[in-house]
């Protein structure tokens, strides 16, 4: 595409001119150079583009304005690649903007409104969808009309408003990434757009798209730009995280949750559970104090429980619940009811809850304490803090009355039950009223399940052996299925029982509900999810939509409601490549929504706190590291010692290895003055200069360890006339008398002089030490 109009037009080539010829002719039409104006081109599309797409990617705009914006995009990247022009006049373009405005109220107070019903507050929102819309109109009209360098810069900050709306409908970490390409492109049209403005009215040739300039420059700019906006983030993250807080995370607070994931109700209908399990939404994610992996194996996460079924539906019939607010020190205490010490399982844990359309709050089973902020879902910037209560009914069940549209983060500390089966089987059998009067009801059933119940039991004299048998049976009998096709039918557990033979964790958990409460012993039935899947990648187990299950408990005296899960295991889960890719994108999520979304004063200071821990912790470490590398390396050298002392080639070894390292460090020497000695003694006669000189040597050796050393700038005249000794006056000087003559004059000197006079003058040496001493 080219989008240039005729004030950008290009001439065929810009020829050099002399300075008389440039006065005489007209100046050159402003021509911007052709590879970078296609540079430019291609860089601010992708930018628009991407600002669009990142509104579109939220998943909260309307089936209309999430459709047609990819459309018009690729349309005009087809025409971008065939470098096609503007597609409407500007006249044109500006109409439409100024109709649009017209349309704009009938949008926010009718279309806009009709779609935003369902968020936590629909006038908002539908300003926000309403104002997105326009946003959208004006974004795509610009991008088939711009012409001018004020259209592109027009069309550029429309982009940045688009990201910016995108920040408002969602922190998800799909906005990460479009932020990321968004920055690297910015950085690449800005600059691209400056280099335009600059090459206008150059006298130079132009560089060809396509050719090896152009090329080069292109990827000039790319690396340029890639490099400019990772320096950007990594700045922008840093001072993120250094600001001060003082609030909880606010872009939670900015976020709008329109549409909340499907969770648990009033009441559950056979099938409903069914349609939550065929999503992979992510519900919760767990953490544990220690041992994570093990901890967190086959804990069934309590939702709400129901009492009543009607043959088709579970409830619980509304009674007025108890209000629990935090005590002084902000945690939320349940006294613990039949718990025997030694027969418990405790853990503490971290739930970081998705926003759901359901208001319960799931925990494990015999919870005594919970702390967190509940009452977080309705707060908005510059709204006042509300003080957060929870609500327990009658079974147990834990709910947020202010409720689950915003993620809730908060801990617990549960006595999970761990009961031999023997004490269970010896439990007592009086049972209060109470627990028999909300769990033993039932409507009108089939008698064939009572008689199946019956015979299952047949000849079990306790509620445990009737309880185990009847979930046996089940598991054994019947299968596991998500499929619930099929035509509707009058009793549909029954159907499930004897003829289907094959249903969701629903039916099963029904099925033995109703058997159980037919030959008296009290069940319930309870909603929630299961484990999950450890995810080692971030250390946490990640509960999704798909875990949602149902199961029963089973009440005994003394010992309270005990689990019992009648569902047959669904098979085992992926583990491939793409299971483990998906392992890493949910801890970087987790990772996004607690130290970026959720990220606060509480945060920050945990920060400071790892950053210091961890620098302590790798000290530690290398000193650690360092010690046992040092006892390893001592404990190796005693060894060898001891080796080596026992050894008989031990001493000549080490005479070879001291003669190996003496001819090392002084062989040339020690050789030549070996040499030099055997050739004194060999001959006689006449001796050459080098024989001379190797025997001054020696008496300025032997002089030197007796304390008279030959300065540098001394002669060897003068060296000789400061010794007044005469037992070393004249060796001295007739030996230096006999250097010169033989260095100098070529005078030959006698062996057995010279020997004779080096000689006397080690014995004068060795008198004057004595003499010393």
């Amino acid at each position: 595409m080219r989008m240039l109009g005729s004030e950008d037009a290009m001439s065929a080539a810009a020829q050099p001119v002399s300075l008389a010829s440039s006065q005489a002719a007209p100046q050159p039409v402003p021509t911007p150079v052709p590879a970078v104006q296609r540079y430019f081109e291609i860089s601010l599309f992708l930018l628009v583009s991407t600002g669009i797409l990142a509104i579109v990617s939220t998943g909260k705009l309307d089936p209309i304005a999430a459709t047609i914006p990819p459309i018009a995009i690729f349309y005009k990247g087809y025409r971008v690649w065939r470098n096609k022009g503007p597609e409407i006049s500007v006249r044109f373009a500006t109409e439409l903007v100024l109709a649009y405005f017209l349309f704009f109220p009938l949008d926010l107070f009718f279309l806009s409104r009709n779609l935003a019903d369902n968020a936590p507050n629909p006038a908002l929102y539908a300003a926000l969808l309403a104002t997105i819309h326009l946003l959208l109109f004006a974004s795509l009209v610009r991008l088939f009309s711009a012409r001018t360098n004020r259209d592109y810069a027009f069309l550029s900050v429309l982009s940045v408003t688009c990201m910016l709306a995108s920040a408002i409908l969602t922190v998800e970490t799909s906005f990460l990434v479009a932020l990321a390409v968004f920055l690297v492109l910015a950085v690449s049209t800005f600059v691209a757009l400056e280099m335009r403005r600059a090459a206008t009215g150059a006298i130079c040739p132009a560089l060809d798209p396509g050719s090896p300039l152009a090329s080069d420059l292109n990827r000039a700019l790319g690396i340029t730009s890639v490099f400019v906006a990772a320096g950007a983030l990594a700045i922008g993250t840093l001072i993120f995280f250094l600001i001060p807080r003082y609030t909880s995370g606010y872009l939670s607070a900015l976020s709008l949750q329109p549409s909340l994931m499907t969770g648990f109700g009033d009441s559950v209908t056979l099938g409903q559970i069914g349609v939550i399990n065929q999503s992979s939404a992510v519900v919760m994610r767990i953490s544990f104090d220690q041992n994570a992996a093990s901890e967190g194996v086959d804990i069934h996460w309590r939702g709400l429980v129901f009492t009543n079924f009607d043959g088709r539906r579970w409830f619980t019939p509304k009674r007025d619940d108890i209000v629990v607010t935090p005590g002084a020190g902000g945690d939320y205490v349940f006294p613990p009811r039949y718990l025997v010490p030694g027969q418990s399982r405790h853990i503490h844990y971290t739930v970081l809850m998705e926003p759901n359309a359901s208001d319960a709050i799931f925990i494990a089973p015999r919870v005594t304490a919970l702390r967190g902020h509940f009452g977080a879902g309705a707060e908005r910037p510059g709204s006042q803090v509300r003080p957060g209560f929870l609500l327990i009914d009658h079974t147990g069940s834990l709910t947020n009355p202010s409720h689950n549209d915003s993620k809730i983060r908060y801990e617990g500390t549960s006595e999970i039950p761990v009961i031999p089966p023997s004490l269970l089987r010896k439990a007592g059998t009086k049972i209060p009223d109470e627990i028999t009067r909300n769990n033993l009801q039932l409507p009108e059933i089939d008698p064939r399940i009572k008689q199946l119940a019956e015979d299952i039991t047949r000849g079990m004299t306790n509620d445990y052996d009737k309880a185990a048998n009847i979930e046996l049976y089940l598991k054994t009998h019947l299968n596991y299925t998500l499929d619930l096709s099929g035509p509707a039918v009058k009793d549909p557990l029954a159907n499930f029982i004897f003829v289907r033979k094959s249903g969701n964790c629903e039916y099963f958990a029904a099925a033995m509900t109703v058997m159980l409460r037919s030959i008296g012993v009290p069940a319930r039935y309870v909603g929630g999810f299961v484990s999950g899947e450890y995810n080692e990648v971030g250390g946490d187990w990640i509960v999704r939509s798909s875990d949602a299950h149902t199961w029963v408990e089973v009440y005994f005296p003394e010992y309270g409601w005990m689990t019992f899960d009648p569902t047959p295991s669904g098979g085992p889960k992926s583990t491939g490549l793409f299971a483990q890719l998906a392992k890493y994108w949910d801890w970087f999520q987790f990772a996004w929504g607690e130290w970026v979304i959720n990220y606060d004063f509480v945060h920050q200071i945990s920060l400071v706190h790892n950053v210091g821990q961890s620098s302590k912790n790798f000290s530690d470490n290398l000193k650690k590291w360092y010690q046992a590398r040092r006892d390893a390396a001592m404990a190796e050298i005693v060894k060898l010692d001891k080796a080596t002392e026992a050894s008989p080639y031990f001493l000549p070894g080490l005479l070879v290895v001291l003669i190996v390292l003496l001819m090392i460090l002084r062989g040339r020497e020690l050789l030549t003055s070996l040499m030099t000695r055997w050739a004194l003694l060999m001959r006689s006669g006449d001796a050459k200069a080098s024989l001379v000189i190797f025997e001054y040597r020696e008496m300025l050796r032997l002089l030197e360890k007796a304390g008279w050393r030959k300065a540098e700038s001394q002669t060897a005249e003068e060296f000789a006339a400061q010794f007044t000794r005469l037992e070393l006056a004249g060796p001295v000087s007739q030996l230096t008398n006999l250097y010169q003559a033989a260095r100098f004059g070529e005078h030959p000197a006698r062996v057995e002089q010279m020997s004779a006079l080096v000689a006397s003058i080690r014995d004068a040496v060795k008198r004057g030490a004595h003499a010393a001493k």
